[in-house]
């Protein structure tokens, strides 16, 4: 019962913007080098916020659309998230950079950054 009202909380929390958490995401997408991707999951755990992965989702829905990488970041797995033109732009984009994919996926055995912390910070 207390794990899911934890869940609750944390849920309702990522919805709501967060000047010191929203920097460290920010810190984290930006260390993301070209050519290579992370999920929504290992940007929030590498910022020190696990589970807020709706957090990372809001952050890159509402910042100004050139400030991140934000094609960088995709869902578990390697899914493209976005829908429609949007996720159409996002493959286009990766695909610049030399990202391949596994039909609709990223193919993360190739592009998936590996979060060093020394470097994150």
């Amino acid at each position: 019962m207390r794990d899911s009202r934890t869940l609750k909380r944390i849920q309702k929390q990522s919805t709501r913007p967060n000047e010191v958490r929203d920097a460290a995401f920010r810190r984290v997408i930006l260390s993301i080098p070209k050519g290579k991707v992370s999920t929504y999951g290992a940007v929030a755990a590498a910022a020190g916020y696990p589970l807020y992965h709706r957090a990372v989702a809001r952050l890159l829905r509402t910042d100004p659309p050139n400030r991140l990488p934000w094609q960088r970041v995709v869902g578990a797995g390697g899914e493209i998230k976005l829908p429609f033109e949007a996720g159409a732009e996002q493959r286009l984009r990766l695909k610049m950079e030399g990202v391949t994919f596994r039909g609709r996926r990223v193919d993360l055995t190739l592009h998936q950054h590996q979060f060093r912390m020394w470097e994150v910070d």
